[in-house]
Parts: structure tokens; C-alpha cells; sequence
């Protein structure tokens, strides 16, 4: 989630599969904090069963062993040993890509990932990256890459499978919530530039900023384009953290701040042992000047729900939207104590929303519950294949939701290929000066693939933002009441 100076577990050179969902990382001293007994570390009888371990295995393993590999993989047993997805240990190069993920650009593919019951699993795309363009999605399971399991695998490991150079294709199959076969994804490693913050006037006067991630310049943007509004009279603020899967806490505490009382609470940390920390406000609260909309979904995660969880509890900001991720803690970066270049992440509180509420798990629910239309959240096709009337499967049910939200109703949607979706995919093909055969090959698929990502792509089928903004516009144009 954070750091306090956080960092973003993307995945950096390939997938710059962020890891861990926007890991709270901080820069906070190590020491036994409140209710935390300090420890004296390994024991001599600890450091010789290791030792004598590595000995035994150099000496009698029928092959030749690495010795920096064995060190390497008990740290990561070490580490593992906790459980939690967002403790890791990371040597020299990953470590490198990791820190360079929080300065704004990499090369890979552009999703956040963590390790969720051993497997690896998306977090968010990276706005604009070619992930969010391929269609990977939050709660995706990364089942192998190039044909190479990342079963059993720690999350680190799993992203150097990811990585390589720009413009070099990674085949990546994937398993979706609510889908009965794996899909299969091509991406084209690419440099990913985070550019975090975009803002716009929408019609009377309501501001909207996008924010897709908390880094370094985040919070200079953001002030920079909320002033800009301010000065074109805007007369309600919709703030976009959807698939934003988080950043640095520093960041969050100074953006929040412009929105949250002086002396208000913005987020509450809860360290081993009970004592807790609260981070207030030193700002101004401009939610007295204009109301504000926080829009979150499912990708909306560990930083972006701090924010969301202040603005709501302790600004008076609506949420609206879908059910956001669930990260609740927060983690430290301690760089160079096991090697030159290394870095070992680890958690080391819980983080509360004002209310004291741990949304770990569970995430926030907004205010008022908004889906975007079912072709959003549609899986691809398999292109390998040709789909056609009378199969069963999930492939067919993405054609048939696509075409649905292009304008060709099949009439259903639950992957039977009948004689309306045979028509249905006719139509299209006839309207596209494709091959009539009414079947779903290579080149329809695409057709229709890169229509629906068209339909998308434009503002006018973005269901929550133009919702948020709707009732922005009533609110700002409802008629004062005398006192």
C-alpha cells in the first residue's frame, strides 16, 4: 500500500507486475514498538542447524548447488514463512525495478499484482498500459507465462518469468473469476509511463480528476490541476481513484488534506501490541466550498482506499461505485541489510479509516452502488479456435455480451451459441464487410474485440463517472433552502 515514502509493487521491467497491491511501504525505523518485545535474532544453535543444512547440501546434492541460491531461498523461506503476501524479500535487480516503479515509468506490461492463497493475482492494470489494453483485470489469476507454470512460485520469481524487453510478446494464460477455462492473453511489453493525475471541466461546471496511482509528483499534479478548476469556477469535484491500486502515504496524507478539517482524523495506524498512531489533517476543507464524489471499484486498493476512507469519514465526500479491493496494512522498506541493493518489505501495522474501521479483506462499499455495463468486465475471445452454433462455453458468452453491447442483442448471454446468436454474429459480419458465415473465427473476434474496447474507450458509456457527474450538476443547481 503505502510507504511513507511508499512504493508500488508493480512489475516493473515486464509485467512490472507490481506486486503487492500497492504495499504500503515506508521508510520507518525498525525497533521493537509498543507491546512489541525486541528480539536477539538467531541463536547459536540456530545459525549452526542452517549452516550445517547449507553444508549437507553442498556437499552430498547429486548436482552442483549454487550457494547464492541456497541463501537466496532461505530468506524467501524465511519470509514466507509469515504468510502474508505482502512481506518479501528482494535481491539487488528486483529491488532496483522496484524502487525505479515508484519514480513514474518502467517497461513491461503494466499491472499491479500480489500473491493471494499462492497464486499470483492482479490487483489492477496500470491505466494505458497494455494490460488494461489486452483486457487483464483486478482479481485475475496469472496461472503461466510462455508456458511455464507460476504454480508454487514467490511472487518476485513469478515477475521475473514476466519480465523482458520492449516489444517483445509475453503469452500469459489467466483464470477469471466466474469463467470456466483459462484465457489467453498476448501482451507486447512496452515502456509504461505513469503519468498519475488527469484532470477536465465536464458540463456545469464539474471538475473531474483521475488519479491511476500514488507516486512521488502525485500530490504536486493533483494540487496543480484541483488550483486550475478552482480558477475556471468549478462548482463540484468527482475525484476517480477506480483501478488505482495505491502508492505512497505521504502522498495520500497531503492530497487528503485539501478536502479533510484541520485536526481531522485521515488514516490511523495500529502496530503490534494495540497503539495506535493518528494522522490529521494540517489543511483546509474544501468540501465546505464544493461537494465531492469519490468514484472506487474492485481495482481501487491500499493508498486509493485511505483516501476514499477519509475523504468519506472524515470530509463528508459520497462514494460511489463498486465494492474496492481490501488492503489494510502497511508495510516498511528496509534496504541493504541482507546484501548490497536488497530490500526486504515488510508489514508492520494495520491501517484504520477514521472510524477505526480495518477494511483489510473486505474493502470499502461505496455510498451508492453503480456497475459499469457487463461488456466492461467481459473476458476475450480464443482466437485459436472457431466458435459456431450449438457450442457451450465462455468464450461464446464474451461474444455474445459484446455483441450485445454493440447493438446486436443476442437475446442471451449464457454462452449457448443458438440460431439468434448465429444472426446476431451475421449482422455484424455484414456490417463490417466480413465474411458472412455466422461464425465466430480469428478476424470476427478481433472485429469485435477492438469495437467493444472503442465503445469503452469513450467517456459517453462510462456509467459511474457520468453518474457521478449527474448528480454533481443537481446538487450544485438545487435551489438554496431559507434558514
Amino acid at each position: 500500500m503505502i510507504k511513507r515514502r511508499t512504493a508500488v509493487l508493480l512489475v516493473i521491467v515486464a509485467m512490472i507486475i507490481g506486486g503487492g497491491a500497492v504495499l504500503a511501504l515506508t521508510n520507518y525505523p525498525i525497533f521493537a514498538s509498543s507491546g512489541a518485545s525486541a528480539s536477539s535474532g538467531l541463536s547459536q544453535d540456530d545459525v549452526t542447524k542452517l549452516n550445517n543444512a547449507v553444508k549437507i547440501i553442498e556437499d552430498n546434492y547429486y548436482k552442483n548447488v549454487d550457494h547464492n541460491k541456497l541463501v537466496e531461498g532461505a530468506l524467501n523461506g524465511i519470509v514466507g514463512s509469515l504468510e502474508d503476501p505482502y512481506t518479501s524479500y528482494m535481491p539487488a535487480e528486483q529491488a532496483s525495478a522496484f524502487n525505479e516503479s515508484i519514480e513514474g515509468s518502467f517497461t513491461g506490461i503494466g499491472a499491479e499484482v500480489e500473491l493471494k492463497d499462492k497464486q499470483v493475482t492482479v490487483i489492477s492494470p496500470i491505466k494505458g498500459s497494455p494490460a488494461e489494453a489486452a483486457g487483464i483485470q483486478a482479481k485475475d489469476v496469472l496461472l503461466s507465462v510462455n508456458g511455464e507454470s507460476l504454480a508454487g512460485l514467490d511472487l518476485q520469481t513469478a515477475v521475473s518469468k514476466i519480465r523482458g524487453p520492449k516489444g517483445s510478446k509475453v503469452t500469459i494464460m489467466v483464470q477469471r473469476p466466474g469463467t470456466n477455462d483459462p484465457i489467453k492473453f498476448v501482451i507486447t511489453r512496452d515502456d509504461v509511463e505513469l503519468e498519475t493525475v488527469n484532470a477536465h471541466m465536464a458540463d456545469s461546471k464539474i471538475g473531474v480528476i483521475e488519479v491511476t496511482q500514488f507516486s512521488s509528483n502525485t500530490g504536486a499534479r493533483f494540487k496543480e490541476e484541483l488550483t486550475k478548476l478552482e480558477k475556471q469556477g468549478m462548482k463540484g469535484l468527482v475525484i476517480d481513484l477506480r483501478s488505482n491500486p495505491g502508492g505512497l502515504l505521504d502522498v495520500v496524507v497531503d492530497m487528503a488534506e485539501q478536502f479533510v478539517p484541520k485536526g481531522s482524523a485521515i488514516v490511523k495506524e495500529e502496530q503490534r501490541g494495540g497503539a495506535k498512531q493518528v494522522l490529521r489533517s494540517n489543511g483546509n476543507a474544501k468540501t465546505k466550498a464544493y461537494p465531492v464524489t469519490v468514484l472506487i471499484n474492485g481495482g481501487s486498493a491500499s493508498a486509493s482506499e485511505i483516501m476514499a476512507g477519509a475523504l468519506k469519514e472524515s470530509a463528508g465526500a459520497k462514494l460511489l461505485g463498486e465494492n474496492s479491493f481490501g488492503k489494510g496494512t502497511v508495510q516498511t522498506s528496509v534496504p541493504d541489510k541482507l546484501g548490497k541493493g536488497t530490500l526486504l518489505k515488510i508489514t508492520i501495522a494495520k491501517w484504520l479509516t477514521p472510524d477505526d474501521e480495518w477494511i483489510h479483506e473486505k474493502g470499502i462499499k461505496p455510498d451508492e452502488k453503480v456497475s459499469q455495463p457487463d461488456y466492461f468486465a467481459v473476458a476475450p475471445i480464443d482466437k485459436s479456435k472457431t466458435w459456431k452454433y450449438d457450442m457451450n462455453n465462455d468464450n461464446v458468452k464474451s461474444a455474445q455480451i459484446m455483441l450485445s453491447g454493440l447493438g446486436y442483442d443476442t437475446k442471451r448471454k449464457d454462452g449457448y451459441f443458438d440460431a439468434e446468436t448465429k444472426k446476431q454474429v451475421q449482422a455484424f459480419q455484414k456490417a463490417q464487410k466480413l465474411t458472412v458465415s455466422g461464425m465466430v473465427d480469428k478476424k470476427t473476434a478481433e472485429t469485435i474485440e477492438a469495437a467493444i474496447l472503442k465503445k469503452i474507450a469513450d467517456p459517453a458509456n462510462d456509467t459511474q463517472l457520468n453518474r457521478a457527474i449527474k448528480e454533481l450538476k443537481q446538487e450544485t443547481l438545487a435551489p438554496a433552502s431559507n434558514s
